[in-house]
Formats: structure tokens, C-alpha cells, sequence
């Protein structure tokens, strides 16, 4: 094949063109034209080339030809061709074509109009989409053209999508004392905890020096629709003096830093952020994904606020509430802390009986939310020490309120110190030790659904109550039993027939192992991902980001497995969950809770392996739809 020259005098020329706006979607040839050049020029910036329009002036010939071979190459690919040319004496050649590179925006656009166009049909449409890239749809971004300018200090995991922009602070108590101000800040923390979970909410965004995928922080910006980078080992942290260093520069409290949640890149100084907008074609994508998929899409919810914008979203239920999250407001954390100080069974049920009211507030708020769709709540996870005040004022505070002495306070938290707390007391073993607050959960849970059931009789309201962490049928048992005498007792009372659900999470090796027993105490399983992860590698989420990087770079893991699940392993413990639970109880309902369940290849081997849903943060719904749509559309067959 001869070598053609656009640069052999002003009769030739190169150009580069998109058949369709590759930004908006909009069906109009794109692109830009160079007399005398070579295809380099026009990618190169060294001259300012022409709109490929004007073209048709220099070349009419040329562009009529061009015009007719672009309809050509659109309705042999069906879909937006991204092409190179080049004209030489004012012939036209066709250097290559391409499917074209586009927005989100533009994708969805373009895959309406090729169905409007009979060009594709609905299906086809569907698989056109990368469910990943919705996320831009939903989140703030960056202004392209500042982001363009500016250069990253540092990178840290890119662990909740979107962008943020703000002031520096510390601690959740300054987030949202600044927020109250109008003061738009960043919190910044080695790590987050659920006591954080208020100034998370106050901040546009958060960025952690620990943590992986799967970290508190994470999880629970993820859950917000937060942006949030996590993992950042390069910062520097002096907590104590309101200051960190990163790339040599020392950061304080107030200045202004900007965050990347999709790349986990770190700005210093403002970048101004967009809005999320959702085009009309949003909808239309959407309604096809729902008319394919096979799997049911739920949220992992924990407010109110949250559960309405997953239904906004096209959930389907709640399959994950995670009740520790209700006890860091106002007056409950005072009365959790007494019942974790309590000395008696007696004070201990005492202080109970003062959450119980706000436990069931929260849980119909969430019904309601909900409008009569499935609710799963998990009781109690996390280890108590969590809970217990870290500042010598609020161990005063805390002694006072208790009528004991700070030594007494400082010996309680001290007591609840564990080497390994995510494998320590936690979960079901809380429940096993203290049953008086899987007694209260209960009554909170069962109460809520029957005063929502009681406003709105059109709902079938079936409470679904999940026990975490189990490893062993007995311990499984031991509690449902607990649950069952305090939920009937409520039902009996109120002369109600509601029925209700215990379940349990898989997230114990020994608890897919043993599968088959565990069933015939559980009438439904949801797979904790995360942790079932995290115990099956054996290394904690929260560290691993300090070594998995070496891990990629030799090619000894291609992904990081607490953001794709792994196949091989975690997947044949699923399956194997799923097949000996169903032969003990074929009616056994099988989910995922796990932040697998936002992640489309995973949702793809979910589809396969046969369960009934999965649920994600309430921003990745939308992904988690179009990827199970696309699941069911490839493995029709």
C-alpha cells in the first residue's frame, strides 16, 4: 500500500472526526481539518487546525465523498465512528475508523438514538453502556477546563466517586461546627469510625491517611454519596497540632484542598466543582436495563434520607442497615455508653429501654421510605470499644453522668481493648454475651413495621431481621431464639398475624463451609462480601493498601479484591454457601450486602452463581441495574 501525503502542497490536507458529538451525543459530524499537514499536526497543537466543516470549502469533492463513507461506516458498525483521514491532490483517503471514545452523557444519548434510528435494538443498547461510567452522572465533578490546569500532590484510592472542594479540619465536631457556619471543609483523618458519621455528613468530602476500598470511611461516604479518598500513606498526620505535610508542603487547618473520589487524586488549593445532571435518556436506559435483568437491585441504607434516594434510584429494598449508625446522635450515644458501663443485667436493660423509642423512630422512617418494599436490618456489629470516648473530657463527662469515678471509666475501656478487633467481639458474639440488646432491636424493629403497616394498610410489611457474623448453627440459634420469643411476644400483644424473617450474613469461612447447617436455622443469607474477603485472603481492608500495590505490579493479583470480588476463592465459597443452603431450604433467599455488590463483573458472577439480589450504596443503584441487565442479556444462552 502506497504512503499518502496530506503535507505534499495546500491541495491535501488531514483530519481527525467523530460522526456524532462525542461530549453531547448530538448527531453532527465533529471534528477538525489541517491543509499541508500531516496527521500528527492536528493532534500535536503546534498549528490551530479548521472545524471539519470547513472542509467542504477547500475540498468539496473530497468532503461530499468524506460525508458519504462516514453514513457508511455508522450503519455497517452501528454505532459512533471515530476516523482519520487524509486528502492528497484532493483525494480522499480513509486511514482508519474506530467505535468513538464518549461522555456518559453522550453514551446514553447515542444509544437512544441508534435504537430511535433502527440502527439497534434495546438490547444492544443496553450492553453499550459501561455501567461504570453513570458515576459521573450522579456525582459533582470537576470544572474540566480548571482540572485540565492543575497538578496532583498526591493520590490516594479513589474509594467514594466525585469531587470535592473545601477547608481543612480535623474531627467530625469541627465539620460540622464550620459546616453550620456555611463554611464548605474536607475532613481529613488517619482513619474514620462510626462516631465520625456527623461530620461526614457536614463535609463535601473525606480523605483518610489508612484504609482501603472497603474502609468505615469508605463504606459510609460511599452510602452518602460522598466523595472520599482514602489510603493516602504519603500524608504526613500531626492530629494534635491541626496540621499535615504532604509532596513537602505543610497543610493546617482552613486551607483549601481539593479531592478526586473517582481517581484518588489530591489538589492543592480550590478547583470549582459541577453539578451532577441527568439527562432525559437517563430514564429511558434505565426502564430497558429493568426489563432484562433477572436480579433484584436493593440499597445498603442507614437513614431515612439515604433509603429515599436508592428508591429514587430504581431500588428495590434495603438489603443492609446497619443499625450502629443510629447511636452517634443527640442523647443516644450518652444512653449507649450506659448501658456499655452498666454493672447489672438490670442497668443494662435500663439504659436499653431509652434507645428502644429512637431505634424504632429510625427503622419506620426507613420503612416509609422504603413505600412497603423489603427492609433487611443487621443488629448490632461493630465491637463496643468503638462507642467508649477517646478525650479525657468526655471520660469525665461520661463518669459524672454514671456516678463513678474516671478510674472506674478509664478501667471499662480498658477492658473492652482487643488485639484484633474485627475478629474480636463483635457481630453475633454480642448478642450471645448481652441478649437483652438483640431483645430491644427486636421490639424496635417489629414495633416500627407494625405502626407503619398500621398507616399504610396497602403494604405487606415483613420485617427482615439479620443476624451478623455467625460462624456456628448453635450461635445462629441461640440468637434467632432470642429474637423470635421478643418479636412474637410484640405480635401477640398488638394481636397481630405479620410475619416476619431471620436471616443471617455469610461473611465467616466456616459459616459458607457449613452452609447446609446453617440453613435450617436461616431463612435467608446475605453475603457479606467485604469481610468474607478480608477472612478468606486473611488480611485486614483496612492495611492492605500498604502492601496490595506491589501485588498489582508484579501481576500476583490483576485487582484488588475488595473492590472486584475474587472468582477463584471468595466465589467458590458463594457457590458453595448457595448450593448446600438451598438443599437444605430451597427457599432459601440469597443476596449480597457486600460493596461487591456496585461492581459490575462481580454483579455479572452473582447473576451466574443464582442469587435472588444485590444490594449497594444508594449512588451505585443505577450501575448495579445496567450491569445485572447486562448480565442476564450475555448469559441468555
Amino acid at each position: 500500500m502506497p504512503m499518502v501525503f496530506g503535507n505534499l502542497n495546500d491541495n491535501s490536507g488531514t483530519g481527525v472526526a467523530f460522526t456524532r458529538d462525542p461530549a453531547t451525543g448530538e448527531k453532527k459530524l465533529m471534528g477538525e481539518f489541517l491543509t499541508n499537514a500531516q496527521g500528527e499536526d492536528v493532534v500535536a497543537g503546534v498549528r490551530t487546525p479548521m472545524p471539519i466543516a470547513q472542509m467542504e470549502e477547500k475540498f468539496p469533492e473530497a468532503y461530499a465523498e468524506f460525508i458519504d463513507v462516514c453514513n457508511k461506516l455508522e450503519d455497517h458498525y452501528r454505532d459512533m465512528q471515530d476516523m482519520e483521514f487524509t486528502v492528497e491532490n484532493g483525494k480522499l483517503y480513509m486511514l482508519q475508523c474506530r467505535n468513538g471514545k464518549r461522555t456518559a452523557q453522550a453514551a446514553l444519548k447515542i444509544a437512544c438514538d441508534l435504537v430511535d434510528e433502527g440502527m439497534i435494538d434495546e438490547k444492544q443498547a443496553v450492553l453499550m453502556i459501561d455501567p461504570r461510567n453513570l458515576d459521573t452522572l450522579l456525582h459533582p465533578q470537576f470544572d474540566a477546563k480548571k482540572l485540565k490546569a492543575a497538578v496532583p500532590m498526591g493520590k490516594g484510592l479513589g474509594a467514594s466517586p466525585g469531587a470535592a472542594c473545601g477547608k481543612i479540619v480535623f474531627s467530625a465536631e469541627e465539620a460540622k461546627a464550620w459546616a453550620a457556619r456555611k463554611e464548605k471543609v474536607v475532613l481529613v483523618r488517619l482513619e474514620t469510625s462510626p462516631e465520625d458519621i456527623e461530620g461526614m455528613k457536614a463535609a463535601q468530602g473525606i480523605l483518610t491517611v489508612r484504609g482501603g476500598m472497603t474502609s468505615h470511611a469508605a463504606v459510609v461516604a460511599r452510602g452518602m454519596g460522598k466523595c472520599c479518598v482514602s489510603g493516602c500513606g504519603e500524608i504526613k498526620m500531626d492530629e494534635e497540632n491541626k496540621k499535615f505535610e504532604l509532596a513537602g508542603k505543610t497543610f493546617h487547618e482552613g486551607d483549601y484542598i481539593s479531592i478526586d473520589g473517582s481517581t484518588g487524586n489530591i489538589y492543592d488549593g480550590v478547583i470549582p466543582t459541577v453539578d451532577a445532571s441527568i439527562a432525559g435518556e437517563f430514564g429511558r436506559i434505565m426502564a430497558w436495563a429493568d426489563k432484562y435483568r433477572r436480579l433484584q437491585v436493593r440499597t445498603n441504607a442507614d437513614t431515612p434520607r439515604d433509603a429515599a434516594k436508592a428508591r429514587e434510584l430504581g431500588a428495590q429494598g434495603i438489603g443492609l442497615t446497619r443499625t450502629e449508625h443510629m447511636f452517634f446522635e443527640g442523647d443516644r450515644i450518652a444512653a449507649f455508653r450506659e448501658m456499655i458501663c452498666a454493672d447489672t443485667v438490670e442497668e443494662r436493660v435500663a439504659a436499653l429501654a431509652k434507645l428502644e423509642p429512637m431505634q424504632q423512630s429510625d427503622f419506620e422512617g426507613i420503612y416509609e421510605a422504603m413505600e412497603g418494599c423489603p427492609v433487611t436490618i443487621r443488629y448490632l456489629d461493630p465491637p463496643l470499644h468503638e462507642f467508649v470516648p477517646t478525650e479525657e473530657a468526655d471520660i469525665e463527662l461520661l463518669a459524672k453522668a454514671q456516678g463513678k469515678t474516671v478510674e472506674d471509666i478509664k478501667a471499662i475501656i480498658a477492658s473492652l481493648h482487643e488485639f484484633n478487633p474485627m475478629m474480636g467481639h463483635r457481630g453475633c458474639r454480642l448478642a450471645v454475651t448481652y441478649p437483652e440488646i438483640a431483645e430491644m432491636q427486636t421490639r424496635a424493629v417489629i414495633k416500627a413495621a407494625l405502626a407503619v403497616q398500621a398507616r399504610h394498610p396497602e403494604w405487606t410489611m415483613v420485617p427482615e431481621i439479620m443476624i451478623p457474623l455467625v460462624g456456628e448453627v448453635k450461635e445462629l440459634k441461640y440468637v434467632k431464639d432470642v429474637v423470635v420469643k421478643a418479636a412474637d411476644a410484640v405480635l401477640a400483644e398488638a394481636g397481630s398475624d405479620m410475619k416476619y424473617k431471620v436471616g443471617t450474613m455469610i461473611e465467616i469461612p466456616r459459616a459458607a463451609l457449613t452452609a447446609d447447617e446453617i440453613a435450617k436455622e436461616a431463612e435467608f443469607f446475605s453475603f457479606g462480601t467485604n469481610d468474607l474477603t478480608q477472612m478468606t485472603f486473611g488480611f485486614s481492608r483496612d492495611d492492605a493498601g500498604k502492601f496490595l500495590g506491589a501485588y498489582y505490579e508484579k501481576k500476583i493479583y490483576e485487582n484488588d479484591p475488595f473492590a472486584r470480588v475474587d472468582q477463584i476463592g471468595v466465589g467458590k465459597l458463594i457457590k458453595m454457601a448457595a448450593t448446600l443452603g438451598r438443599e437444605t431450604r430451597p427457599d432459601l433467599h440469597l443476596g449480597v450486602c457486600g460493596e461487591h455488590g456496585g461492581d459490575p463483573s462481580s454483579v455479572e458472577f452473582f447473576h451466574k452463581v443464582g442469587l435472588d439480589y444485590v444490594s449497594c450504596s444508594p449512588f451505585r443503584v443505577p450501575i448495579a441495574r445496567l450491569a445485572a441487565a447486562q448480565a442476564a442479556i450475555k448469559n441468555e444462552k
